[in-house]
């Protein structure tokens, strides 16, 4: 697995590749001025709000080939070159904002939650994974349901990068050949272990993890 971004050359950048590194992720990072940081606040229940200051992903403009997943924290610009670059193409539309036909077109995955669905300012054709909190997720192509699951209960206590669990596992499983009604189950389980933990990196679940909550 390669991680492809940017980073500044302050205190922050160290601490967000530390774990990647820790995890065996390969790394292609590029040295900007300032790391991008976010704000997360918190409620009791778990849902959270968070401004984000772009830094060093507003500069990204790296293209990769193969397997690309990507968001919306670096520049559409960029997130269309790879669209068109990659084999097998997975845009998590986060945060949300308006996105074009070409995009679209070109997205084998689009992973939203209902919020984002709606901001599109289109309606995607392909492939939709629709996240629906605490009720689960539910795989939509050309507008028919595909696959449903729910996740397991868990006390949900931050559901920062929950999300970004979701996408990622979902989309190792499917390329690791496992059907889509597995492959969601088992999505809706990461960011249901995600969503139980404090933090962001330090809430992703390991596959072992995943497997065992199953």
């Amino acid at each position: 697995m390669r991680f492809v971004g940017a980073v500044g050359v302050d205190q922050f950048a160290e601490e967000a590749l530390a774990e990647l590194r820790e995890a065996g992720v390969e790394l292609e990072v590029a040295r900007r001025e300032d790391t991008g940081v976010a704000m997360i606040m918190v409620a009791a229940d778990g849902e959270n709000q968070i401004v984000v200051v772009p830094g060093a992903n507003a500069t990204v403009d790296a293209v990769a080939s193969g397997n690309v997943l990507c968001q919306l924290e670096i520049p559409v610009e960029t997130v269309e070159a790879n669209a068109h670059a990659a084999d097998f193409f997975c845009l998590n539309a986060a945060p949300a904002k308006p996105l074009s036909a070409t995009l679209l077109g070109h997205t084998d995955l689009l992973v939203v939650n209902r919020y984002e669905l709606e901001s599109l300012g289109l309606d995607p054709s392909g492939l939709v994974a629709l996240t629906l909190g605490s009720e689960g997720a539910v795989l939509i192509e050309r507008g028919q349901e595909v696959a449903r699951a729910t996740p397991p209960q868990v006390e949900a206590v931050d559901g920062t990068a929950a999300g970004d669990a979701f996408t990622a596992c979902l989309v190792v499983s499917h390329l690791q050949g496992r059907d889509w009604e597995e492959a969601l189950r088992r999505a809706c389980a990461a960011g249901a272990i995600a969503a139980s933990r404090f933090g962001a990196q330090p809430s992703l679940p390991t596959a072992a993890e995943v497997d065992a909550v199953l």
